[in-house]
């Protein structure tokens, strides 16, 4: 075999930092030996990896041809070190998952995760969902735990469990008490709801189809909690995940505004790579989340 396992590491490093120094960083090695690694394993088979722009190194077209192969070659090798050591899941996973999932859900389920498995390492990444999809879809994470669609032709969708988002408002609001809020009136609120790009918002336009274009969105914020601060301070009304929403409901401090009317029902999903090797720990997270209610 004309190449190493390590020379693998330093070149995918490299692929996700664009950078042999912070590739080097993450893999603790000197630069000088990280680069002499990935100028090794180039000159050996007489190949560009990567192409160099500045101090940038951006894959060649090579480079993603062969980017999959190498991270599933690093896998199956954890995956077998793994199986040497008798354990049942050792490895990295690298999750990543949207804001209401990440805040409310995961971090719960990571807990479990490690009580049953505390070799393992566990890392999240929390954000909206098109970063997670990017993340998955470049290989910077493992699996993504999403609130919204996606259809993307390099991952796979695995749908997960059902959730529903939920009008409310602040409890001294005039439409607290209605048995029915009405388009109409609908119509007539300022909003306070998520960014464009997040599972949230594509779930709450929608669940508003035919009168979006006509809603008063007086505030777009990136936070869950910054939203239920803004509307429980009466700037408007939002729209977010029930899960979100328990406690708040549970104290008093925001009160849910029926709209029977529109449907805000929608899907977790998972998503992985179509490509991707499923070692032990990603196998062992994912009955883990088969089995969660």
């Amino acid at each position: 075999m004309h190449y190493t396992l390590r020379q693998l590491e330093v070149f995918l490093a490299t692929a996700r930092h664009e950078n042999v120094s912070r590739a080097a960083e993450a893999l603790a090695m000197s630069q000088s030996a990280a680069s002499g690694a990935l100028a090794e394993l180039e000159r050996q088979f007489g190949v560009q990896l990567f192409d160099r722009l500045g101090k940038r190194l951006q894959l060649s077209e090579l480079g993603r041809e062969l980017r999959p192969e190498a991270e599933n070659l690093l896998a199956r090798a954890e995956a077998f070190e793994q199986a040497l050591r008798g354990s049942e899941a050792a490895g990295s996973l690298r999750i990543g998952a949207t804001l209401t999932i990440g805040n409310y859900l995961a971090v719960g389920m990571i807990a479990a995760f490690r009580e049953r498995f505390p070799d393992a390492e566990v890392s999240l990444n929390v954000a909206n969902t098109e970063t997670i999809v990017r993340g998955v879809a470049d290989y910077e994470l493992d699996i993504g735990m999403i609130e919204g669609e996606m259809n993307h032709p390099r991952l796979e969708t695995i749908h997960w469990r059902e959730d529903e988002l939920q009008v409310f408002a602040a409890p001294g609001h005039p439409l607290a008490r209605r048995r029915k809020v009405s388009d109409a009136e609908l119509l007539a609120l300022p909003w306070i709801v998520r960014e464009p790009g997040s599972g949230t918002r594509q779930t709450f336009e929608r669940a508003m189809h035919g009168i979006l274009p006509d809603l008063e969105i007086r505030m777009e914020l990136q936070h869950t909690e910054a939203i239920k601060r803004a509307v429980e301070a009466g700037l408007g009304v939002g729209c977010l995940s029930k899960i979100t929403l328990s406690e708040a409901f549970a104290r008093g401090s925001l009160v849910p505004l029926r709209v029977p009317q529109r449907d805000f029902s929608r899907q977790f999903n998972l998503i992985v790579h179509r490509q991707k090797f499923h070692g032990r720990t990603l196998r062992r997270w994912m009955e883990l989340c088969a089995a969660s209610p």
